[in-house]
């Protein structure tokens, strides 16, 4: 597995991006990791193999403020905030954030060993709201979208961001694939988005897997550290959407 650190910008921003690829010179299809609201993306390494073993250039922008790239850290915004104003900080920090991703996923389609035309996008956390956000988005060129544990700790408390997931999932331009442990934060975000991706008859599939570990960060964490538990489905619905 080849490994390197590349940068982008984003307007004046100049991001940083971690990129694994299959050897050989492809091209190959690729998967955007869309990390959650951790500062520290040193876990991303073993992330990245079980994608890579099956094929896929895995692409890991660093999002402002995270792992090596500048700018204002989300959370140290997000910490100053109460109530409704924290509730409306959240949604636009994410949007602000999604031109981030975006202009990631711009950069990767010019690389000559990527299949542009195969691109998916895989979240966690923070990041699973980054994928639900960028698939109503068909510029972005991604094909399928899965969704881990999206908005598990911050639907509850947020009516901002509910009714702006629940905007995407009704305009979602790709299939999704929304999934979870038992035992996470909070079910409510994937039942309620499943809801209304079921209502707009929406391509997609869900599943609650059986708990992981014995805590609700443990729960959380199965996104990261369940692949071998997640892994074959999630792989069948990129192979199948990305053919």
């Amino acid at each position: 597995m080849r490994v390197e650190t590349v940068s982008y910008k984003n307007g004046d921003l100049e991001l940083r991006a971690f990129l694994y690829r299959p050897p050989g010179p492809g091209p190959y299809p690729a998967i955007v990791y869309n990390h959650g609201s951790e500062k520290n993306l040193a876990y991303i390494d073993r992330l990245a193999v079980p994608f890579v073993r099956q094929g896929y250039v895995f692409f890991a922008p660093n999002r402002r403020g995270h792992g090596r790239s500048p700018g204002t850290y989300i959370l140290d915004v997000l910490g100053t905030l109460r109530g409704a104003e924290w509730s409306q900080a959240l949604v636009r920090l994410h949007e602000e954030q999604l031109s981030d991703q975006l202009a990631g996923v711009a950069y990767l389609k010019n690389l000559p060993f990527v299949d542009s035309g195969r691109i998916g996008v895989y979240g966690w956390s923070f990041g699973g709201i980054q994928t639900l956000l960028a698939a109503e988005r068909s510029e972005s060129g991604y094909k399928a979208a899965v969704s881990c544990a999206g908005a598990a700790q911050t639907w509850p408390a947020s009516p901002d961001l509910r009714a702006r997931l629940s905007e995407a999932a009704q305009k979602a331009a790709v299939p999704l694939f929304l999934l979870q442990a038992q035992n996470d934060h909070s079910l409510a975000a994937i039942e309620g988005l499943s809801e209304v991706l079921r209502r707009s008859g929406k391509p997609h599939q869900s599943r609650v897997y059986p708990a992981f570990g014995t805590t609700p960060q443990q729960g959380h964490e199965f996104c990261i550290q369940g692949s071998e538990i997640w892994g074959p489905e999630v792989f069948a619905f990129f192979a199948q959407h990305l053919r």
